[in-house]
């Protein structure tokens, strides 16, 4: 996270503070070092984790491997991250890379039991999508949103702890970086060629068929003009139920501020007739509404709560600060 702790493009780093399984022995960034990671960003859980200085500090705490923790836009690596990435090799450290940089190209005489991994790979095998996820008898949550990078992972990780806690048999399809690092595996949308991108989220959707729930995690935002991941996740997984995520405290793109956000209810609309194509396809209801209230206050957070619930007819959370019991469809 070198000289980019506590700034909007540490996804990675931050979703893994909050998900992972792993133990986190450090956070590297020079330019905090010393700190804790709660002296920074006190939201998040793991408050304990030392922000450290270099690679070498983060092997002598006992690391073996060393994670990409930002996730800038386009997904490029910066020129300076280089000489510490190096570093990281030529001391033993495995590296895990959810960028669009193939490290593996740069490390190819690695030790052994040293692996790098590049997440953002093109599966083998794929082909078209057929739409046969809709012949499936279970529920198939898709995750949609206002915009990018708004929480919609986050919200559908919460969504299927609430579920399994109920007794609920349900599993998460992830479809970015963040999410397959943190599950071991999933569908790298972004990474995949457009002929073959409904296939795949297909073919993903496929292999949990023996559950009850499959949440599907959401990429990108019919209301932004750089995205294109909402036709292929809606034509690939056929979705029962569709849970809109709205990141509350604008009221335009975070990128674009010439583009407004429309009512809520507005925005389902939408999304629920590119489900249904009109008619041709099953249709698929926006069920609930998740909010990243991160921005507010709590009592703000609260009233935003309930301006959803009352615009939209719906139930409405914040499901990392209130819980997702609510939101399970």
């Amino acid at each position: 996270m070198e000289d980019c702790y506590g700034d909007m493009h540490g996804k990675m780093c931050y979703d893994l503070l909050r998900f992972a399984e792993n133990p986190i022995l450090g956070i590297i960034d020079s330019t905090k070092a010393g700190k804790l990671s709660k002296d920074v960003m006190p939201q998040l859980p793991r408050g304990n984790t030392p922000i450290i200085k270099d690679v070498d500090e983060a092997a002598a705490l006992g690391a073996k491997a060393l994670v990409i923790g930002m996730a800038p836009s386009g997904g490029l690596l910066p020129d300076f991250w280089y000489p510490m990435l190096d570093r990281a090799i030529e001391i033993g450290m495995s590296i895990v890379n959810g960028l669009h940089v193939k490290l593996g190209l740069r490390y190819p005489n690695l030790k052994p039991d040293q692996w790098v991994w590049d997440v953002r790979q093109e599966p083998s095998g794929l082909g078209i999508g057929k739409g046969r996820a809709h012949e499936l008898n279970n529920k198939r949550m898709l995750i949609v949103g206002t915009d990018m990078a708004n929480g919609k992972m986050t919200a559908g990780l919460k969504v299927l702890e609430a579920a399994r806690k109920r007794g609920i048999k349900a599993d998460f399809l992830a479809t970015g970086q963040i999410g397959i690092v943190l599950r071991g595996k999933g569908v790298p949308l972004d990474a995949i060629k457009l002929d073959y991108a409904c296939g795949a989220i297909e073919k993903g959707v496929l292999e949990l068929a023996d559950n009850e729930l499959i949440i599907i995690e959401g990429q990108g935002s019919v209301l932004h003009p750089g995205s294109t991941a909402t036709m292929p996740l809606l034509r690939g997984s056929c979705p029962t139920h569709l849970l809109l995520n709205h990141k509350c405290g604008l009221d335009h793109l975070r990128d674009f501020t010439w583009i407004k956000f429309p009512p809520l209810k507005k925005v389902a609309q939408v999304y629920e007739d590119l489900a249904s194509a009109g008619g041709a396809l099953p249709p698929a209801k926006v069920y609930g509404i998740s909010l990243n209230t991160q921005m507010l206050t709590e009592q703000e957070a609260k009233d935003a709560v309930k301006r959803a619930e009352d615009e939209t007819g719906l139930p409405a959370n914040d499901p990392v600060r209130f819980g997702a019991d609510n939101l399970v469809p």
